[in-house]
C-alpha cells in the first residue's frame, strides 16, 4: 500500500510517458535518420534516469507545498501526511535531486562540456522555487513548469546531438536539433495551457489556502479568455506546420487532424464557456491527450512522412 502511494506521489504514469518519449527520440528518431550521437546506450540510460529523478523530485516537493489546497481540491489524491510523512517526502526530494544533478554532472564531463551540468542544477533549483514561490505568481509558475516540460524534448539534442557535430554533419545535425526544438515549442505551449486550466480546476482550494493564481485575480471568465488567446499560438503553429511540411502527405495530415488539431479546436471552443470544475477537468484531459499524441509522433515520423 505504501509503495502504491509512493508511485502515485511521484506520478509514475507521467514518468513512464517521459521515459517513452526519450526512448523514442533516441531509438526511433535518431536511429532512423542516422543522426550522429555522442552518448553510449549506457550514457543515454543515465540521461533518462537523471530526467526522471528530477521530475519525480518536482512532483514530491510540489505535493509537500500543496497539502492545504489539495485537502480541498483532491482529497483522494493527498499522499503527503496520508501514508507518507512530510519528512520522508522531503528526504526523497533531496535524494532524487542528488541523483539527478550528480548524473548530470557526470554526463556533462563525459561529453567534454562540464558547463552543461548547470542545466540540471538550474532544473533542480527551478522545481523548488516553483513549488515554494513561483506557483503563487500568476503565469510565472505556469511558464516555469512548462519550460521544464519543453526540456524533455530538447535535452537529448543538447547532450546527444550537439557534442557530435563536426564540419561534415553540421547541416544535418542542425536540422535534427531544429525538429526537437519544434517539439519543445509544442510541449511548452500545450503544457502551459494545461497548467492554466488546472489553476481554474483548483480555484476553490487555491483561494482557501491563500493562493494567488490568475483565476483568483481575474476570475474564471477573464482567465478563460487569456487561455483562449494563448491557445491561438500553438493552434496557428500547428496549422502552419501542416501546411508547410505535411500538406502533401495524407497519413501525416490525417494523424495531426484527428489526434492533435481536431482536439485542439474542440478545446478552443469549449474553453470559452467553461465554468464548472468538471469542465476544466475534462479540458485538462484533452490537453494531456494532445500532448501525448503530439510528442510520441517523433517516434514514427518516418512512417508518417512516407
Amino acid at each position: 500500500m505504501r509503495l502504491l502511494k509512493f508511485l502515485k506521489l511521484i506520478r509514475f504514469g507521467n514518468l513512464v510517458f517521459v521515459a517513452v518519449c526519450l526512448l523514442l527520440i533516441r531509438y526511433a528518431f535518431f536511429e532512423s535518420t542516422s543522426a550522429a550521437v555522442s552518448l553510449s546506450d549506457f550514457g543515454y540510460a543515465l540521461l533518462i534516469i537523471a530526467n526522471l529523478s528530477l521530475a519525480a523530485a518536482g512532483y514530491i516537493i510540489n505535493d509537500i507545498y500543496d497539502v492545504s489546497s489539495d485537502r480541498i481540491n483532491k482529497p483522494k489524491k493527498l499522499y503527503i501526511g496520508n501514508g507518507i510523512a512530510e519528512k520522508t517526502g522531503f528526504n526523497w526530494f533531496i535524494s532524487l535531486n542528488i541523483i539527478g544533478v550528480g548524473i548530470g554532472f557526470y554526463l556533462a564531463n563525459v561529453i567534454g562540456l562540464p558547463a552543461f551540468s548547470a542545466l540540471f542544477i538550474f532544473s533542480s533549483a527551478l522545481l523548488y522555487i516553483y513549488s515554494s514561490y513561483l506557483k503563487n505568481v500568476p503565469l510565472a509558475g505556469n511558464i516555469a513548469v512548462s519550460f521544464l516540460v519543453a526540456g524533455v524534448a530538447a535535452l537529448p539534442g543538447i547532450f546527444d546531438l550537439l557534442p557530435a557535430i563536426n564540419e561534415v554533419n553540421r547541416e544535418q545535425q542542425a536540422m535534427y536539433f531544429s525538429i526537437l526544438l519544434d517539439y519543445s515549442f509544442f510541449g511548452f505551449f500545450i503544457n502551459l495551457l494545461r497548467e492554466m486550466v488546472k489553476d481554474q480546476e483548483d480555484l476553490k482550494g487555491d483561494y482557501n489556502s491563500g493562493g494567488n493564481t490568475l483565476p483568483i485575480i481575474l476570475g474564471t471568465a477573464r482567465t478563460n479568455k487569456v487561455i483562449f488567446a494563448i491557445g491561438l499560438i500553438p493552434l496557428g503553429a500547428i496549422v502552419y506546420y501542416v501546411y508547410s511540411y505535411l500538406f502533401e502527405n495524407t497519413t501525416a495530415v490525417l494523424y495531426v487532424l484527428f489526434l492533435i488539431l481536431g482536439p485542439m479546436l474542440f478545446f478552443m471552443v469549449q474553453i470559452w464557456t467553461a465554468s464548472e470544475k468538471k469542465d476544466f477537468t475534462r479540458l485538462s484531459l484533452i490537453l494531456k491527450i494532445i500532448l501525448f499524441f503530439g510528442l510520441i509522433s517523433i517516434g514514427f515520423h518516418q512512417i508518417l512522412l512516407r
